[in-house]
């Protein structure tokens, strides 16, 4: 089992797992090719790298340099072609009521957006996604049957 940090990117090939703990607002973004068996995981933290404090960032940490990081490896390095490229999302939740109200909306509502956004920009399809609701989320992706287990504290598990 591979783990992805807070703002961290990886990748692994079958019968690799990959896995990610912790996604509150964060969005947990896999990119894979199902026949190749390969994929990527990011844990975006933030939309926009916009809004980044220093000139050096990790490229995991938001969702305008993660999604394209993760489509260079994969089709870089892993010659995984782009039009055969699949997503699946999870995280993205409303920790805080008082979030609901911002002008702008809620951070884990804008990182979904965001890596939608950026998926589109790409051409590539998102499969399946569990965003939103009000409770953190802990992903692993099965590399061998393209699985993305969710599991959520008084939630139970999910398979997407």
């Amino acid at each position: 089992m591979i783990h992805v940090g807070l703002s961290e990117i990886k990748f692994a090939e079958s019968p690799e797992t990959l896995k990610t703990l912790g996604l509150g607002s964060c969005v947990g973004v896999v990119i894979y090719h199902a026949q190749r068996k390969v994929a990527g995981m990011a844990h975006v933290m933030l939309p926009d790298s916009a809004l980044a404090r220093t000139m050096t960032y990790p490229l995991g940490k938001y969702a305008d340099t993660a999604v394209p990081e993760l489509v260079k490896k994969m089709t870089e390095y892993y010659c995984c072609p782009l039009s055969q490229l699949r997503a699946k999302i999870a995280g993205g939740a409303e920790m805080f009521k008082s979030t609901r109200t911002l002008p702008l909306g809620s951070i884990g509502k804008r990182n979904v957006e965001a890596v939608k956004d950026q998926l589109t920009n790409y051409h590539i399809p998102l499969i399946a996604e569990e965003t939103g609701a009000d409770y953190g989320r802990t992903i692993e992706y099965f590399i061998d049957s393209c699985e993305l287990t969710i599991h959520a504290i008084f939630k139970g598990k999910s398979v997407i």
